[in-house]
């Protein structure tokens, strides 16, 4: 993307080499601004801006980050956000053509026949006559009405009649009408894109997935990539946000070290002159993924926006050892489907409702 090419961060800085003791080693690290292109031939940025959470904030966050150079912007039905993103889309100023905009179908819209109500409606509240990336939230489909998380008496989730097939073929549909550029997925096993691969005409453009330094998902990182399904990393920092200790279905493993605090991270900033933050991000860039960090702190903003420069292979490899098969996004219990079901991380699985 030329805008991206050209922001203003993009500049050359020299640092010093602070973690190795009696070298005085300048380094040169340049802000870069990476982009990845989708199986449809469409850019995605590989910096994006994550939208989870803080509805009153998101139409000046969201505003900010675009007038300070994000161009990749995440959110989803069920974050209830949508019309304070596209609040500030257009508050931005920023051409909509230049902004890769993605939003995610909701469980209980994924009936064939609700898919395109549910999608005008995501463009009604973002305000836009088309999104970048329409994904299916989860594979699980809940019984089809208003309500999010419909429950029978005993609190269990309610299924839909129909399956995640139906729906990608009722999302293949979309695309041509304009309304939608690119579909994908997003927490979908390895099994379940197998499944939509064999029977559709349509490969994922993107996999929406948890991935950072904890749950690297090295082998299905690769299996995606041969299958031209560019990866999108949630949660790239692990488990930072509070909301993984909170959850009623909040795992153990939660409650480890932060990803940030780890030791390695901070020496590897050091040597670039960067925080354990730009550090883990750069790891997902230079992997060949996207990431998408929330936050609604300027600062923090600014910060990631310098995330994006080249790691040596020496660190990509230190950054490798932390993995420790630790997934923190796991309602499986809660939406009563073994969510994740041949990929790494599922062990510890707890039962508790996320709302």
């Amino acid at each position: 993307m030329t805008s991206l090419a050209t922001r203003a961060i993009r500049a050359s800085i020299s640092r010093k080499s602070a973690n190795l003791p009696g070298q005085s080693m300048s380094r040169t690290v340049t802000t870069r601004a990476t982009s990845h292109t989708l199986n449809t031939g469409a850019k995605i940025p590989a910096l994006g801006f994550g939208t989870f959470q803080d509805s009153e904030s998101q139409e000046e966050t969201v505003s900010r980050a675009l007038q300070k150079g994000m161009r990749l912007i995440d959110t989803a039905r069920v974050y209830n956000v949508e019309e304070q993103v596209g609040k500030g889309v257009k508050k931005s100023g920023i051409p909509r053509e230049d902004i890769f905009l993605g939003t995610k179908l909701w469980c209980n819209d994924y009936h064939p026949e609700d898919v395109e109500r549910a999608v005008d409606d995501s463009l009604r509240d973002l305000d836009t006559p088309y999104v970048d990336l329409l994904l299916m939230h989860y594979p699980c489909t809940f019984k089809r009405g208003s309500e999010r998380f419909p429950r029978d008496g005993e609190g269990r989730m309610l299924h839909g009649d129909t399956t995640y097939v139906d729906t990608w073929k009722a999302m293949e549909r979309l695309i041509t009408t304009g309304k939608v550029k690119a579909i994908g997925v997003s927490n979908f096993s390895k099994s379940e894109i197998e499944t939509l691969i064999r029977e559709s005409s349509t490969v994922p453009a993107v996999h929406q997935m948890e991935v950072h330094p904890y749950l690297q998902q090295k082998e299905f990182n690769r299996w995606l990539r041969s299958k031209g399904i560019h990866v999108v990393q949630f949660s790239p920092l692990g488990n930072m946000n509070d909301f993984y200790r909170q959850t009623g279905w909040s795992k153990e493993i939660a409650h480890m070290m932060r990803v940030i605090d780890q030791p390695v991270l901070k020496e590897i900033g050091k040597k670039y002159g960067k925080s354990p933050v730009q550090v883990v991000l750069s790891w997902g860039i230079n992997s060949g993924r996207s990431v998408i960090p929330k936050s609604v702190v300027d600062w923090q903003v600014d910060q990631n926006l310098e995330a994006d420069f080249e790691l040596e292979a020496e660190d990509m490899a230190r950054v490798a050892t932390l993995d420790a098969k630790a997934r923190f996004n796991d309602p499986s219990m809660d939406y009563e489907w073994r969510l994740y079901s041949d990929l790494e991380g599922i062990d510890g699985t707890v039962r508790g409702r996320t709302h």
